[in-house]
């Protein structure tokens, strides 16, 4: 069958039309992290809620160190990098002195739970007006796979090759529901990045967090599952798989603490 030109262009027009385009909050760099990990999709989480509310120009993050410490070279808002842990402390004094800005620290659970659980704590008590994004994926991965703080039972690590014993290391940490039980914290939530439903999920969560600091309520933490394939030894479609079926029995997903103002701002949003 011959096309006419008009139709021809209408194909063309078909083709051409966006779909998706980078958000401006995302910088068009090649990063660093290993194929199939998931650091990328919840960068591009975070940038899309930037755009979208309207903050790149007044946000700033405070980088960790880990995985994501290059994270300052991947969003185009202003950046810091705070010493291994120190994330939640340095956030809370450019807060503090720069009210007016979105500050938000982006940190994984070497850095959050581990080395860095008491700035985190203590940020949380104090209910901090900053924004946390926290990403699980139970284990060490910029160090060569050791065991973490979120690493579950039997989970074969560099440092635990026979599988994490609980009578010698205890157990994981569950920073979202530990968060939620201090009185700072306005909304503390775990989502996972393992398929296209629970992005959708997550990226709602980030939203809601971003927006609890803008109406200056108080301290919240978005918690994400994450792969890591490299360092758990599987394919990419496969760490998928195992956070499906391993992390989130572990790690259950949900809303652990939603501030009734928290509650209240999100009606008022979903009405208009």
């Amino acid at each position: 069958m011959t096309l006419t030109l008009t139709e021809q262009q209408e194909d063309v027009n078909i083709v051409e039309k966006l779909v998706y385009q980078r958000p401006l909050s995302l910088a068009d760099v090649h990063t660093h992290y290993c194929p199939g990990c998931t650091h990328g999709t919840a960068h591009r989480l975070v940038a899309e809620v930037l755009d979208e509310l309207g903050v790149r120009e007044d946000t700033i993050l405070v980088a960790s160190v880990g995985c994501s410490v290059f994270s300052y070279n991947y969003f185009n808002v202003d950046a810091c990098e705070a010493a291994h842990g120190r994330a939640p402390a340095m956030a809370t004094g450019i807060k503090r002195v720069n009210p007016d800005k979105v500050v938000f620290t982006y940190q994984g659970d070497g850095d959050l739970a581990s080395i860095g659980a008491a700035e985190i704590l203590h940020a949380a008590a104090r209910g901090e007006k900053i924004t946390v994004i926290f990403i699980n994926n139970a284990i060490y991965g910029m160090t060569g796979g050791q065991m973490a703080p979120t690493t579950l039972p039997g989970q074969v690590t560099t440092s635990s090759p026979f599988g994490r014993s609980t009578s010698l290391t205890g157990y994981p940490m569950h920073m979202a529901e530990l968060l939620a039980g201090l009185p700072g914290t306005v909304y503390s939530v775990r989502r996972s990045l393992h398929d296209a439903r629970h992005v959708i999920q997550a990226k709602k969560a980030i939203r809601l967090a971003f927006e609890a600091q803008i109406n200056e309520l108080g301290f919240s933490i978005v918690e994400l599952l994450s792969s890591c394939p490299t360092n758990w030894g599987m394919k990419p479609l496969e760490a998928l798989n195992w956070v499906k079926e391993e992390m989130v029995p572990a790690y259950p997903l949900g809303d652990y603490k939603v501030a009734d103002e928290l509650k209240a701002l999100s009606k008022r949003k979903k009405k208009s």
